[in-house]
């Protein structure tokens, strides 16, 4: 399964505002850091990604969001 990455950014940004919690995201020269809190993580920039990637970027998260499957 093939998910888009605006949808990936735009639900860690709306997780992040539901918490209260900053969202930034920079630009980088092949992938962008996604910054919530004080966590910052980077994600390739390709227009489309996979699934096991997606998860597995979501993960990376856990801590923030409230453990591991806080995206579904």
């Amino acid at each position: 399964m093939i998910v888009n990455r605006k949808a990936v950014i735009k639900k860690i940004q709306q997780a992040a505002k539901a918490r209260g919690l900053a969202f930034e995201i920079t630009e980088l020269s092949r992938h962008s850091a996604v910054r919530v809190g004080r966590i910052t993580r980077t994600l390739g920039r390709h227009s489309e990604i996979d699934d096991v990637t997606a998860r597995k970027f979501f993960d990376q998260f856990a801590d923030v969001f409230g453990g591991k499957g806080w995206w579904r």
